[in-house]
Order: structure tokens, then C-alpha cells, then sequence
């Protein structure tokens, strides 16, 4: 008997009521709701990242005899910064992710043939992300998508600006001697400085290759399995 209840349950459940549409309805704008604050968040920091990078640059750039410096400092903000949307990334990921199932599954079934194709489980993928809710992407996953997003281009350009600051200031630079003796930073040579330079945009350059092409091998190996992520 209970074997038969269960698969009259099953059978049922090809459908669903007004009253759950309804719900599901409401359940989708809050998602959206949810992922517009988050997105907003993402926005936030990387204003933050370009306004402290718009100070180092009219700091360095005030007088042929200002230090370098902030140029240098400026970077350990950009990181904080950078770490700070990952993280806020990886939650609007979660809303995001959840309000594209709906879109897919639910409303475009819905408006394209009027069936909601409930046998394909979709709905219990969604359930489950809600009894066992967790991150979609990786820390690391996220990071590569918000450099390869915003934060290469302001890596760039801190990174060109120091070196244009060596480049020009206080007098247009003679040779690679002098532009090394110009990124002394205390006991610290210039050698070390711009090769911690280089190593740093490196880095994070490869970070953001290997995001894009860790996401494109995602896609292509998604099939019928949850695409939430």
C-alpha cells in the first residue's frame, strides 16, 4: 500500500496547482531581489577599488618629486578589495543561479507549450539547493571572473601608471639603471619591486585565463545535470 501511495504521489506530481504557480512566483522575485542587492554589493567594492587607485594616481602624480609609492601600497587595497567581491560574488551566484533555474524551467516550459515537463526533476534540483544550500562556484572560480570582469583593467592600469610614473617623473628616464634606482623603496632595491611587479600581474592574469577556460570546459561538459553555477 505504501509503495502505491508513493507512486500515486509521483503521478501526481506532473503538475502543479495554482496556489504552488503562485508561490513559485513569488519565490522567483525574491531571488531577484536578493541577487540585484548582491549584484548592487559587487559594484560597491569595485567603486571602492577605482577610487583608491584614482588617489594613488593624484598622489604620484602631483609633482615630479612625488614618491611612487602609493602606486605600490595602492595594490595591497586592490587585492583586499578583490578578495571582498569574490566572496560577495560567490553568494549572488547562489540567487542568480536559482532565479535562471526558474527562467529556464519553470516560466520558459510555461510560456513556450504550457507544459512545465515536471518529469524531468528540475523542481526537486531546486528543492534540494534549498534543504542544502551552498556555494555554486569556487573561491578561487570567482576571483578569475571578477579579474577577467573589472579587475584586470585596473590591475593594468596601476601597473602602467607605476611604470609611467618611473618613465617621466622627475625627469624623462635615460636607461633601465635609472628607472631601476627610481623604484627604491627603503632597503628594498628596485630590481625587487618591479620584479614583485611583474610576478603580481602574472599572477593574476593567469588566475583570469584559467577562470575563462575552467567556465568554458564547465559548459561544454554540462549535459542534463544541474547547470546552477
Amino acid at each position: 500500500m505504501a509503495q502505491n501511495a508513493a507512486q500515486t504521489a509521483t503521478e501526481e506530481r506532473t503538475t502543479l496547482n495554482s496556489s504552488e504557480i503562485t508561490a513559485i512566483a513569488h519565490l522567483y522575485r525574491g531571488e531577484v531581489y536578493r541577487s540585484t542587492i548582491w549584484r548592487t554589493r559587487l559594484d560597491t567594492t569595485t567603486n571602492w577599488a577605482v577610487v583608491t587607485l584614482g588617489v594613488a594616481l593624484s598622489i604620484s602624480f602631483a609633482s615630479p618629486d612625488a614618491s611612487p609609492l602609493p602606486l605600490v601600497l595602492v595594490g595591497v587595497l586592490i587585492i583586499f578589495f578583490l578578495m571582498q567581491e569574490a566572496r560577495r560574488y560567490r553568494y549572488f551566484n547562489v540567487w542568480r543561479a536559482r532565479a535562471r533555474w526558474m527562467e529556464t524551467h519553470f516560466y520558459a516550459p510555461m510560456l513556450h507549450d504550457g507544459n512545465l515537463h515536471m518529469e524531468d526533476n528540475w523542481q526537486k534540483t531546486l528543492a534540494d539547493d534549498y534543504m542544502r544550500p551552498r556555494y555554486h562556484v569556487s573561491m578561487m572560480t570567482a576571483i578569475g571572473r571578477r579579474i577577467r570582469r573589472n579587475y584586470l583593467w585596473i590591475l593594468m592600469i596601476q601597473s602602467l601608471a607605476f611604470a609611467g610614473k618611473l618613465a617621466v617623473h622627475p625627469t624623462p628616464v635615460e636607461n633601465l639603471e635609472q628607472a631601476f634606482r627610481r623604484a627604491d623603496v627603503g632597503p628594498l632595491p628596485g630590481e625587487a619591486i618591479v620584479t614583485v611587479g611583474v610576478v603580481y600581474m602574472i599572477t593574476w592574469a593567469g588566475i583570469a585565463i584559467w577562470s575563462g577556460q575552467n567556465d568554458k570546459n564547465r559548459a561544454l561538459g554540462r549535459r542534463t545535470d544541474s547547470s546552477m553555477g
